[in-house]
Formats: structure tokens, C-alpha cells, sequence
């Protein structure tokens, strides 16, 4: 089966990877030429554990092709999945112009019949436009040529992307016509023999169980966000909470860990666009946006207990604060939406100092900020002189650190772990003041 997958990104990349990976022919498209240029030579412009060995393999069996021009492949392909970006506007709603424009160019050049798929995380109603703008540049050639859209969400978990895609707990995928169902039954024939759950359903749901996924474990973070502050003001501790209420198994232990505020291409994006797609709609998320509220105060927490611990803002002027996770979570340069941009920029307003050290993400965060704060060789370089240390990002080489070096190295032995990741018996041993999340 031919297919072609308009977006190089993330979720275009990955699937574009996999699905050749189980014997499709895929021809991933971008309009970034440069991007392009460096896929053909094997450079992977994104961090996905395993992608650019999987990419590599593809691409010398001829399974996987990268072009700038949409219009060239349309001819030779059953599948067209639209994978490209939905930024969000100022107002929270998901910015549809690339999607929009992929339907345009296919428009323009459909010859046959062809099942166009959003792959891409798109609001309840999507479809529709899609349909219309192909439909239009139909008519503007005088042609009636058939054609299906349908909706095939991404489940994928940055870090875990190719095991997510290969072996996933359900595919889900909204339909509007038994022909399309066919065709789309055909290119996940290789999940289906193995077992995986495939979910045909219409296209509406297909596009609303995305948001109501997301936004559901974004919940169950700002839920357990809360009950951590609440059990530091009380007596409590938050992992013996998680670990009673998670032995519910109406509830389970799956996002319930306590933490310094979730980031990333997805959560924050899609409970933005679900509450705004609720007020389009004359109806208020009201959850959601507590949920919203709560995780933007919960990036400052790691902030607030630094100030506590020094006394004022003031006393912060002039201090070297070291930083151990930039990427909004393991396993991935993704430092959108990241905690440490929030309290970088926090620490650069007080006057601090700060010396951050990532596994992956430093390149990432240099263009993002520029050189505002100093880019460390190894997690020990950045504790060098501190007057604090601060987790951000709960890489496993942080897991097990030796603190009878980073004590000597530190000018001031504070740690401050927001990911709840150290142990506290052996902080204490080793004559360290330690703050974490809910205790």
C-alpha cells in the first residue's frame, strides 16, 4: 500500500517511520527543503529513542521517501495523512491553517479516488472543513472526483513513540463510509493480526476522544498536583496518598505522581483548545479550567520553596541556582511548555545565576533562550559553586547521583526535587536540606 504523510514532525515522522516499518511504501512530505535534505541523508531533526536506526533501515529498503512536493505523490497513493502542526492562537483555540492548506493542494491535484486522513490533533468539526476546502478546489477545476476524509488520532508518548505506535493498547479511527473503513481496515491489517484494538467509530468521537484523553491525564496530574500542596500544609505525604488511592483499581496508579507542573506539545495545547471549543459551543469547562490554573501554578512551586528556603525574592540576587532537567520529561528534547522556561525565567528576573545540564536538551534550549545561562558539560559541572539545586526533569542518570560529591562541590547543600525522585534518608546522611512535592 502506498500512502503519503503531509508533516515531518513528531507525529508525521514517527508514523510515517512505522508504518513503513510494518511493509507500507511512505512518502513523508515538508515544505522545510532543509528538513527534507536532512532526513534523505538519515539526520533526524527530533530525539525519539530508536527513530533514527528505524528511519535509516526504511529508507535503504525503499519503504520510506521524503519530498517537498505534495502534489507529485498524489497520483501513486491510496492515503493521504495530514500530520502537520495546530498551534494554538492567543485565544486557546488550535490554529488550522496548515491543516487547511494540505486540503487545498490536494484539491488542486486529486485524480482518483483517495481517503484523506487528520492525523494531526484537530477540534470536534475538523472533518468538515477538510471536506469542503477539498471540495471547493474540485469545483474550481469543473471535476466530481471521489474522495473520503476520515480521522485517525495519535496516541504516542514522547520517548516511548515507536513502542506507543507498534504496540498500541487501541487505535482509533472515525470513518465516514464503508469504503473508507476498507481501505483503512487494509493498512492496519498488521495491528489487527496481532491483536491490537482497533476502534472504527465516527468521525466527531474519533477527533473528540483525543482531547478527552489528554485532557483526562492532564487532570489526574493537577488533581495529584493539589492534593500534594495540600498534603505539605497538613502533615500528609503525597506518595503514601498515590500509593493508597492508586491500589483503587477503579482509579489505578497511572498519572498520579506529584510533580512540578506538566509541559509538552500536547497537554497544554488540547485542554486549551477542548475549553475553548466548549465556549464556541455555549458551554463552560469548568474542570478544565481549574486543571489549567492549577498547573500553571504548580511551574512556580519549585520557585516559591527557593524563596522560602532563602528567606525573600531579594536574597536570591547574585545566587548560582543549578538545574538538572530542561525537556519537559524524559527521554525527549521537547522543551515546549517546559517548567524550566518558566523558572529560568523566574531566576534570570531575581538576579541568579544558573547552570543547567540536560542529557538531550541543551541544543533545544540554546535556541530557545540563547546563552542567558550556562550549558553544563555533565550533572556535576552544574552543581559547581550552587546555591541550590533544583529537579526538574526525572532523567534515570539523575536517579542515583553520588551526594558526598555534589556536597563538596555545592557552596550551599539545598536541593529541591520536583519530581520526587531522591531519597530523603540519604539527603539528610550526607547534610543537605532537601524540599520536595507534597511532604
Amino acid at each position: 500500500m502506498n500512502i503519503a504523510i503531509v508533516g515531518t514532525g513528531y507525529v508525521g515522522l514517527v508514523s510515517g517511520t512505522c508504518f513503513a516499518e510494518t511493509g507500507a511504501n511512505v512518502t513523508c512530505i515538508d515544505t522545510n527543503e532543509e528538513k527534507i535534505e536532512r532526513l534523505k541523508q538519515g539526520e533526524i531533526p527530533i530525539y525519539e529513542p530508536g527513530l533514527d536506526e528505524m528511519v535509516r533501515k526504511n529508507v535503504k529498503a525503499g519503504r520510506l521517501n521524503f519530498t517537498t512536493d505534495l502534489a507529485s505523490v498524489l497520483d501513486d497513493v491510496q492515503i493521504v495523512f495530514s500530520a502537520v502542526g495546530t498551534p494554538p492562537d492567543e485565544d486557546g483555540s488550535a490554529d488550522l491553517k496548515y491543516v487547511l492548506q494540505v486540503a487545498k493542494t490536494i484539491g488542486q491535484n486529486l485524480n482518483h479516488y483517495l481517503v484523506v486522513v487528520t492525523k494531526s490533533t484537530v477540534p470536534v468539526g475538523t472533518a468538515r472543513k477538510v471536506r469542503a476546502a477539498i471540495e471547493e478546489e474540485l469545483r474550481k477545476r469543473g471535476v466530481e472526483i471521489g474522495f473520503d476524509v476520515a480521522s485517525n488520532p495519535e496516541f504516542l508518548k514522547e520517548g516511548s513513540a515507536i513502542k506507543d505506535f507498534m504496540s498500541p493498547d487501541r487505535v482509533v479511527v472515525g470513518v465516514e463510509s464503508e469504503r473508507a473503513k476498507k481501505v483503512l481496515t487494509k493498512l492496519y491489517k498488521p495491528f489487527l493480526i496481532n491483536n491490537f484494538r482497533v476502534i472504527f467509530m465516527d468521525i466527531p468521537s474519533a477527533e473528540m476522544t483525543k482531547y478527552a484523553a489528554n485532557s483526562m491525564l492532564a487532570t489526574r496530574i493537577s488533581f495529584m498536583n493539589d492534593i500534594a500542596n495540600l498534603c505539605e500544609r497538613v502533615g500528609a505525604d503525597v506518595n503514601m496518598v498515590r500509593a493508597g488511592i492508586g491500589a483503587d483499581t477503579r482509579i489505578g496508579r497511572k498519572f498520579l505522581y506529584a510533580g512540578c507542573g506538566y509541559g509538552g506539545s500536547c497537554f497544554p495545547k488540547d485542554v486549551k483548545a477542548l475549553i475553548r471549543t466548549a465556549d464556541q459551543n455555549g458551554y463552560s469547562m469548568e474542570v478544565l479550567k481549574a486543571v489549567e490554573r492549577v498547573n500553571e501554578n504548580q511551574k512556580s512551586v519549585l520557585y516559591n520553596k527557593l524563596v522560602k528556603a532563602f528567606g525573600s525574592a531579594e536574597a536570591l540576587k547574585g545566587k548560582t541556582i543549578a538545574m538538572w532537567g530542561l525537556s519537559f520529561k524524559p527521554e525527549t528534547d521537547d522543551m515546549r511548555e517546559s517548567t524550566a522556561l518558566v523558572m529560568i525565567e523566574k531566576l534570570l528576573g531575581a538576579g541568579c545565576n544558573v547552570r543547567a545540564y540536560d542529557p538531550v536538551a541543551m541544543d533545544e534550549c540554546r535556541r530557545r533562550i540563547g546563552d542567558s545561562i550556562t550549558y553544563c558539560r555533565d550533572m556535576y559541572d552544574a552543581v559547581l559553586d550552587a546555591d541550590a539545586l533544583l529537579l526538574l526533569t526525572e532523567w534515570k542518570e539523575f536517579r542515583l547521583p553520588t551526594w558526598g560529591v555534589i556536597r563538596k562541590a555545592m557552596r550551599n547543600p539545598l536541593v529541591i526535587d520536583g519530581r520526587n525522585i531522591f531519597d530523603i534518608e540519604e539527603l539528610e546522611e550526607n547534610n543537605f536540606e532537601y524540599h520536595c512535592i507534597g511532604k
